[in-house]
C-alpha cells in the first residue's frame, strides 16, 4: 500500500485496488474468530486432529466414509476450514455411525480423554447445530470467493454489488436478530473499507447493467454518483468539457434507458448473471449511444480484482526453479513457466466443461495442516520478521510436521488396519444445499 501511494503520486491517473481474494479471507476469518463461531471451529479441528493422528481412527473413518477424507485442502487456511466444516456435515451420517459401531468400542482409543472427547463431539446434536450455522454464515462470502478466485471472468463489476448482497443473505439466514449479525456486518464493513469500495469498484458497480436495470434506486445512492465524478475527474484531469459531457449527457442515458439501452434485447440480456455474461461486453453489443461511456466501461469492466493469478504463475517458478535446478537460462526457465502453468490451465478448462470444480481446492495440503496435525505452528498472515530473512519466513510458515491428507503412515502406536474392501465414492464439491434443512432439523 506504501508503494501504492508512492506510485500515484507519479501517475495520478491510475488506480489501486487491494486483492479481493486476500481481502475477503479477512473478512471470513474475522467472523470466524467470534467467539460463537471460534467454539464450533475449534470443536471441529479437535475432532479431526483426533482422527488424524492416530492410524486406527484414520483406517476406520476411511472405512466408514468408504476412502472419503473429511479434511479437504483449500488454497487458503480458511478455504481448508470452511471445505472442512461442509466435508463434515456431509459425512455427518457416517461419523455417527463410527463412533458408535463395535470397533470403536474395541478400540483402546475409545477409553481416552481425546477419545471420549471426539465422541461427545459427535454425538452431540448442538454441535451439528453450530456446524450447520456456520455454514450458513460463511458460505455467502465464500461463493463471492469462489467467483473472484475463478479465473472464469472479470470480476470487478460484481464484487461490490454482491457484498451487499452477502450481507441482506447472512442478515436472513441469522433470523433478522440485530445482536447476531450486527458484529459480522462490522467485519464486513471495516475490512471493504478503503479495499473493496474504493472509486473504482463503485463506478464499476453502478456501470453494471445486472445491478443498475434490476434497481434504479441505485442512481440515488451519493456514494455510488460521487464515485463516477471522481472517476471522470482521475482520468480525464482538467477536460471540464469531456467530463461534462460524460457525465451530464451520456450517463444519463444509460441509467434512464434512453436510446439503444431501450431496446428489450439489452435489457434481456442482463437479467441474469452466469459464466455467459460480461457487462464489458454487454457495453461493446449495446453502449453506441454513448461511445465515451462505453469507452470507460469496458476498459473498467474487463478488470480482474484479484492476484491470485499472479501468485499461481510464481509458485510454478517456484517449482521449476529450485536449489538443485538453479542453473537454468532465463529463456529456458520462462519456456517450462509458460508451458507448465498454460497446461494447468487446459486441465482446469476441461474439468470445467465435464464437471463442477472447485476452486477452492489445493493440490497441497500445507494450508490445512492445523485440520491435521496437533499443535501445528504457522505465522501470522503479515510482513516477515525483520529479524529473519524473507527465505527463513516462508520457510517457517510451512509447519515442520507438514503432511499430505493421502498420506498412509501416520505417527501413530502399531495397531492393526482395517482391510475390509469398500467402494470408492467421490467427494461432492458443491456447498451443502440442504445446510437450512439440517439446521431446521436439529432446531
Amino acid at each position: 500500500m506504501g508503494a501504492a501511494k508512492l506510485l500515484k503520486e507519479k501517475r495520478p491517473t491510475i488506480f489501486w485496488t487491494s486483492c479481493a481474494t486476500h481481502t475477503l479471507n479477512l473478512m471470513l476469518e474475522g467472523i470466524g474468530g467470534l467467539p460463537r463461531y471460534k467454539k464450533i471451529l475449534n470443536h471441529a479441528k479437535t475432532l479431526t486432529v483426533f482422527i488424524y493422528a492416530h492410524h486406527k481412527t484414520l483406517a476406520m473413518m476411511r472405512h466408514f466414509t468408504k476412502k472419503r477424507d473429511i479434511v479437504r485442502q483449500g488454497v487458503t487456511r480458511f478455504a481448508s476450514a470452511f471445505l472442512t466444516l461442509e466435508s463434515l456435515a456431509d459425512k455427518k451420517a457416517q461419523l455417527k455411525q463410527m463412533f458408535t459401531s463395535d470397533e470403536w468400542e474395541s478400540c483402546r482409543l475409545s477409553n481416552t480423554v481425546k477419545g471420549k472427547a471426539a465422541y461427545d463431539t459427535v454425538v452431540n446434536a448442538t454441535f451439528w447445530t453450530g456446524v450447520a450455522l456456520c455454514l450458513k454464515v460463511f458460505a455467502p462470502l465464500v461463493k463471492v470467493l469462489r467467483m473472484v478466485d475463478a479465473d472464469r471472468k472479470p470480476s470487478i463489476g460484481f464484487v461490490y454489488g454482491e457484498i451487499q448482497n452477502v450481507k441482506q443473505e447472512i442478515i436472513n439466514a441469522l433470523g433478522n436478530n440485530k445482536k447476531a449479525y450486527e458484529p459480522i456486518m462490522d467485519i464486513i464493513s471495516k475490512k471493504m473499507k478503503g479495499r473493496l469500495d474504493t472509486t473504482l469498484h463503485l463506478t464499476a458497480y453502478l456501470l453494471n447493467p445486472y445491478y443498475l436495470y434490476k434497481n434504479l434506486e441505485i442512481q440515488n445512492d451519493i456514494d455510488v454518483t460521487d464515485a463516477i465524478v471522481d472517476f471522470v475527474d482521475t482520468i480525464y484531469p482538467g477536460d471540464h468539457s469531456l467530463q461534462n459531457h460524460i457525465v451530464m449527457v451520456e450517463l444519463p442515458v444509460y441509467m434512464g434507458k434512453q436510446e439503444k439501452f431501450s431496446r428489450e434485447i439489452a435489457i434481456k440480456g442482463c437479467e441474469v448473471n452466469n459464466d455467459k455474461f460480461d457487462p464489458a461486453n454487454w457495453w461493446v453489443a449495446y453502449g453506441a449511444s454513448t461511445p465515451q461511456l462505453r469507452k470507460i466501461a469496458t476498459r473498467i469492466l474487463s478488470l480482474t480484482t484479484s492476484s491470485s493469478g499472479c501468485e499461481r504463475n510464481w509458485s510454478t517458478f517456484e517449482g521449476v526453479h529450485t536449489k538443485k535446478r538453479n542453473r537454468l537460462e532465463a529463456s529456458k526457465l520462462n519456456n517450462l513457466v509458460f508451458v507448465q502453468f498454460n497446461a494447468n490451465l487446459m486441465e482446469n478448462n476441461k474439468k470445467r466443461k465435464t464437471k463442477d470444480m472447485e476452486v477452492l481446492l489445493a493440490k497441497d495440503a500445507s494450508e490445512a495442516q492445523e485440520w491435521i496435525v496437533e499443535n501445528d505452528v504457522l505465522l501470522d498472515e503479515g510482513e516477515p520478521d525483520e529479524a529473519i530473512g524473507d527465505e527463513e519466513f516462508l520457510q517457517n510458515r510451512r509447519s515442520s510436521r507438514l503432511r499430505e491428507l493421502d498420506e498412509e503412515e501416520f505417527v501413530s502406536e502399531d495397531e492393526e488396519e482395517l482391510n475390509e474392501d469398500v467402494e470408492y465414492e467421490s467427494d461432492g464439491v458443491n456447498i451443502n444445499e440442504q445446510i437450512g434443512a439440517t439446521l431446521e432439523e436439529e432446531d
